[in-house]
């Protein structure tokens, strides 16, 4: 079913047993290129994405381009990252066109995807767009996305809501899977997000 311009509510309803985690291309020498503040605020919400993805048990897939040029997965997100979720080389924009992560998502059988990395306009836009694509259901954490210029930011993050994504916040997303106040899982993560 197509989500596009579905403004139902359930489209906005994140469920634990059909979300993943895709953390796309949070490199070192790519952050270097980025406005500071922002990309620190990335990479603290990025991280409190994977703590909280693991303590709820959501697949978690990362990928990198380029490595060799952009370098590593920033240090304190490739320590958060379980040993199943090893970050993914690639040369494609789009992860959708990596068949190892496209196998992976598939494999999960997860259908919504909570997506957060760089560049917005770039490699973030067109897996997004292919996600929409093949019928899975984005959701883009905005405070956990970022460009190089803010222009291009917006642009990216406009496209997407286009395709049919929604446009999030890390908050938003954790509370949204989380459903209740005083479970064990709310204790766990409650005090990432201080």
């Amino acid at each position: 079913m197509s989500h596009l311009h579905d403004s139902s509510p359930s489209r906005f309803a994140l469920e634990r047993d059909m979300a993943a985690l895709l953390v796309i291309d949070v490199q070192e020498r790519l952050g270097a290129a980025m406005p500071p503040e922002p990309f620190a605020r990335l990479v603290k919400n990025a991280r409190i994405l994977i703590d909280s993805a693991k303590v709820l048990g959501l697949p978690i897939f990362a990928t990198e381009q380029y490595p060799k040029g952009l370098g590593p997965t920033v240090a304190s997100l490739l320590e958060a990252l379980p040993l199943d979720a090893a970050p993914v080389d690639k040369l494609e924009f789009s992860c959708g066109a990596v068949k190892e992560v496209a196998r992976r998502l598939f494999q999960s059988g997860r259908r919504q995807v909570v997506v957060a990395g760089m560049e917005t306009h770039v490699c973030v836009f067109q897996t997004v767009r292919d996600l929409c694509q093949g019928g899975y259901q984005p959701f883009v954490v905005r405070d956990a996305v970022l460009s190089r210029q803010s222009e291009n930011l917006e642009t990216g993050l406009a496209l997407m809501r286009e395709c049919g994504a929604t446009i999030t916040s890390t908050e938003t997303v954790v509370f949204d899977l989380l459903g209740a106040a005083g479970t064990p899982e709310f204790k766990q993560i409650s005090p990432l997000l201080k």
